[in-house]
């Protein structure tokens, strides 16, 4: 099996030295940047799995280049965690809404640090070939990894995919935040139900007129529905 590839991007070197060491035992293939220019260079070059971004560096911040990587097609489903100091909600929410999959606060424990990227990188859709499903004219292709909505191409991010493809395999029954992140996320992964909240969200926001499918259940979470 190909060993996974994960770019560090910290301007402190010390924090990358000690990232890289955790990741190398883990059998990862490290890359490593120290600016968020030279680490959107490497992302088109070397296009790695999964981005360990720091979000406060000088010049461009983590944050501005994790926007940019999510509005960019050939980026976009890059997954991304956000390596912050900064632990207040209001920062994770707006490190998760910036496209990020997941942020791990510093000081961390380089175990935690590889448990959480594990986690990130087991979100992928199963492989194998698997039929698409149409609702309405919303049609997913897991086979392509594409959305459309009446023909027309859908982006969104790869847990906002995720989400989509339980949601139009499993209709009309209600579930939690907590079962969501289970089913979705994993079950050993460290996520506040919040972030729910924020991907379904975004989710809602790339279907367009389709948001309507996903139906907001009072007192419990979410359900996906064809009936109004």
């Amino acid at each position: 099996m190909t060993a996974k590839t994960v770019l560090i991007v910290d301007d402190e070197a010390p924090i990358r030295e000690m990232i890289a060491v955790a990741l190398e035992m883990a059998d990862y293939r490290v890359l490593e940047a120290d600016n968020a220019q030279d680490a959107h260079a490497m992302v088109v070059d070397h296009q790695p799995d999964l981005l360990l971004l720091d979000w406060m560096m000088p010049g461009t911040s983590g944050i501005e280049l994790a926007r940019r990587l999510k509005r960019e097609e050939t980026t976009a489903e890059l997954p991304i965690i956000m390596l912050t100091a900064k632990g207040e909600e209001d920062n994770k929410i707006q490190g998760l809404e910036a496209g990020a999959d997941d942020y791990i606060t510093k000081p961390f424990s380089p175990r935690e640090l590889v448990a959480r990227l594990k986690a990130v990188l087991r979100r992928t859709t199963p492989r194998g070939v698997e039929d698409p499903i149409e609702i309405e004219g919303l049609l997913l292709d897991p086979a392509s990894h594409r959305v459309s909505s009446y023909g027309k191409s859908v982006d969104m991010g790869p847990t906002e995919y995720r989400l989509l493809q339980f949601f139009m395999t499993h209709q009309e029954r209600a579930y939690t935040r907590g079962q969501l992140l289970d089913q979705v996320w994993g079950g050993n992964v460290y996520v506040e139900e919040r972030t729910v909240d924020v991907h379904i969200r975004r989710l809602r926001k790339a279907l367009g007129e389709h948001n309507r499918l996903i139906q907001t259940v009072r007192g419990t979470g979410y359900r996906f529905s064809a009936r109004g």
